[in-house]
């Protein structure tokens, strides 16, 4: 069955020739209060205008934005995170309720959690209830949506397996329509997974085979050039919103010399399965997803680290501001690295993490997004205080060699959280009371020594 469903399948319209330029209707906002129908000079918004395939560069004059982190599979936390951001009808129905807004997640939806393609399925639906209402919907890719496009699937949780399955078998009721069984999914979705947990046990021995299902139910979805990775083809690596740039890692300035336009160009068509090995145009975007200072692998903005000197700092905020000044940009919004003390700023605020870990499979932290209105941006937080003690480690030498045996072929560094041994099980940064505390080490393959290093001239 899976095997037949690879000459089969109807690919999503990315895969299709679309125009270089889209621009979407402004229309009133249902929603006054979050998105005025006007500007402040009294006149109506002009619309959005979006170039470059994938988007790319975006004028939304006069729009509220809202920044959304890593979700990591984590459908709950994902609701959550859009409901306080008052783009979610919190009733259940999944109705976009952001008016004009202009929503942009900052990739990293798959793996560590089981609802990879409903929280997809859910940021479709929400872009084009959002388009009629004058809004739009935005997601870059981050390392973990290039890893499985490339086959890895080191970090897939099982029910994700399990996930994709089902979905290529609601596909096959579909007959392949990939857009109906794609807007369907956020829906259908819950029925399905009720039905999985009926059929858990029935498994009983045979788990090996039912997760050998997964896995190639996934290869197919995935691979590039399938329904699931066209369906990330549609997503940029870099996308600039008015004054603020955003991207998973983070931007250097040897990837604006290269272009971002032609970093999102290569990223989309390899995913398509659209690329030709030679010179003109690579088999593997290298510069854009592969080795650490890759714009999805990046962490050059996002660590803290305590043992930096200030020269460092300053060739940082140094590498930042050459960065931004060559895209016509104030400000950086990233994800990729949880921020164990929630979205926050440095270097005088022009870069924003928003990485706060809220997936049950990373930290399960209390849900956080920044808001972006005009020059001025602000962390919006759940009402509900949910913090414990919680210790971060900043990464040494040791851990990498600790880590390191058996993967020597792959970047890596750690990033490793730990509980205070004196709170319960329950007790985690924001954690929900309802889910088990995951006490975790995450290694992520790229080098954590480049902030170790005396120089960081190199960008």
């Amino acid at each position: 069955m899976a095997s037949s469903c690879l000459n089969s399948l109807i690919l999503p319209p990315c895969s299709l020739p679309r125009k270089l330029t889209e621009t979407y209707a402004s229309l009133s906002s249902s929603y006054p209060a979050l998105n005025p129908t006007s500007s402040s000079t009294g006149g109506a918004l002009k619309p959005i205008v979006i170039n470059g395939d994938p988007p790319t560069f975006v004028s939304a004059p006069g729009r509220r934005i809202v920044a959304v982190g890593d979700l990591h599979g984590d459908l709950d936390q994902a609701r959550c995170a859009l409901e306080i951001a008052g783009v979610l009808s919190s009733d259940g129905q999944d109705l976009w309720t952001g008016g004009q807004t202009v929503l942009i997640q900052l990739g990293d939806v798959l793996d560590r959690g089981e609802e990879e393609i409903a929280i997809l399925s859910l940021l479709r639906s929400l872009d084009i209830q959002a388009k009629a209402q004058g809004g739009a919907v935005f997601q870059v890719n981050g390392n973990h949506e290039t890893m499985n496009v490339e086959g890895d699937f080191r970090y897939v949780d099982s029910g994700a397996f399990d996930e994709c399955s089902d979905f290529l078998a609601y596909l096959e009721d579909h007959q392949y329509n990939w857009e109906n069984a794609f807007l369907g999914w956020i829906e259908e979705s819950k029925r399905w997974r009720e039905d999985r947990k009926l059929s858990q046990n029935l498994w009983g021995p045979w788990n090996l085979v039912k997760r050998q299902k997964g896995v190639i139910a996934r290869s197919i979805l995935l691979r590039p050039g399938g329904p699931l990775a066209c369906e990330l083809a549609r997503h940029a690596v870099v996308l600039k919103i008015n004054d603020w740039v955003f991207c998973h890692g983070g931007i250097l300035p040897r990837h604006v010399a290269y272009g971002v336009e032609r970093m999102n160009h290569e990223v989309s068509h390899w995913m398509r399965g659209l690329t030709e090995d030679d010179e003109t145009n690579p088999n593997f975007p290298f510069i854009a997803t592969k080795g650490f200072d890759s714009v999805v692998w990046n962490r050059l903005y996002s660590r803290d680290m305590p043992g930096l000197e200030s020269y460092q700092i300053d060739q940082i905020q140094s590498v930042l501001e050459e960065t931004l000044q060559s895209l016509g940009a104030k400000a950086m919004v990233v994800g990729h690295t949880p921020q164990t003390t929630g979205v926050n700023c440095k270097y005088n605020c022009s870069i924003w993490r928003v990485d706060v870990g809220m997936s049950s499979g990373v930290l399960n932290s209390r849900p956080e997004v920044l808001e972006i209105v005009g020059n001025k941006a602000r962390v919006i937080r759940s009402k509900t205080d949910r913090f414990s003690e919680l210790q971060a480690e900043e990464p040494y030498l040791d851990s990498f060699f600790l880590f390191g045996g058996g993967c020597s072929s792959h970047w890596f560094d750690c990033f490793v959280i730990k509980r205070n041994s004196s709170t319960s099980n329950q007790q985690r940064r924001g954690g929900n009371s309802d889910k088990k505390s995951k006490v975790i080490t995450i290694i992520n393959e790229e080098p954590a020594f480049i902030l170790l290093s005396t120089e960081v001239s190199k960008y």
